[in-house]
């Protein structure tokens, strides 16, 4: 498990669901800048970054080939994790097939599952969200195809100005973009990562669960000494999370 001191006057800080190149690269264009103007001010008083899926609307990694465009947004991440500040990053459903590309060219360690993480001395369990918690079983299924090694085999042989279109129109289609739906809160009998998180507590005790996925900000007291944070999206909300103490803040950017 690792873990994390916070100096001074520092700060750790989440933030996940950028989806950038949705629902087209240049409609996304000014979202990447503004993600960027973020990245270079919190860079001044992070102590870490913790990114929870879904920066891309879609990502395949063939052995030599990664999609064209995020420039911006990849040599800034670059040059924060070239100056020693630590970058996590944890897959969403829209980048599941990353690869090494993140650890090798970036040095950013790359997480499939969420993880336990002590800062200041709170436990955290973080990662992306997708296929936890109670239903969901058609997606789950369906995940389970998509990370499948035939699957992942099969697809790297279609032509990457192929794969990646077919990719790109799949991944737009997903009703995370589109569907209002989903930016209502369900209450927590029908929030699957609320059932998720609570079932976690039957057996350890966590200080903070931290999530993306569900493109909605949220803010839930489970326990007592216990909380769940959704951190909402770069397409719809702009919201962030710090934490800086002991105390974790959910926030927008404008």
């Amino acid at each position: 498990m690792t873990s994390i001191t916070i100096s001074n006057n520092k700060k750790v800080y989440f933030a996940s669901d950028q989806h950038l190149g949705a629902p087209t690269q240049e409609q996304s264009f000014p979202r990447e800048q503004k993600f960027v103007r973020w990245l270079d001010e919190i860079k001044e008083d992070a102590e870490a970054i913790f990114l929870l899926g879904d920066l891309f609307d879609f990502w395949f990694e063939y052995k030599t080939v990664v999609p064209k465009g995020f420039v911006r947004v990849l040599g800034k991440l670059a040059e924060i994790r070239d100056s020693g500040i630590p970058i996590y990053f944890f897959v969403g459903n829209h980048d599941l097939w990353m690869r090494d590309y993140f650890e090798k060219e970036l040095t950013i360690p790359v997480f499939h599952a969420p993880q336990e993480f002590t800062i200041n001395n709170k436990l955290f369990l973080i990662g992306h969200g997708d296929g936890l918690g109670p239903h969901d079983k058609g997606y789950k299924r369906m995940k389970k195809v998509f990370t499948f090694p035939l699957f992942k085999w099969m697809f790297r042989w279609l032509h990457p100005d192929l794969g990646v279109k077919l990719g790109q129109y799949m991944s737009v289609k997903n009703k995370m973009i589109s569907g209002d739906e989903d930016f209502k809160f369900l209450g927590e009998d029908n929030e699957w990562l609320v059932q998720y998180c609570k079932r976690k507590l039957e057996s350890k005790h966590y200080d903070f669960f931290v999530f993306g996925h569900r493109h909605l900000p949220l803010d839930i007291q489970l326990k007592e000494n216990s909380k769940y944070y959704n951190l909402g999206d770069w397409i719809n909300f702009y919201t962030y999370g710090a934490f800086e103490k002991d105390q974790f803040s959910l926030l927008e950017y404008k």
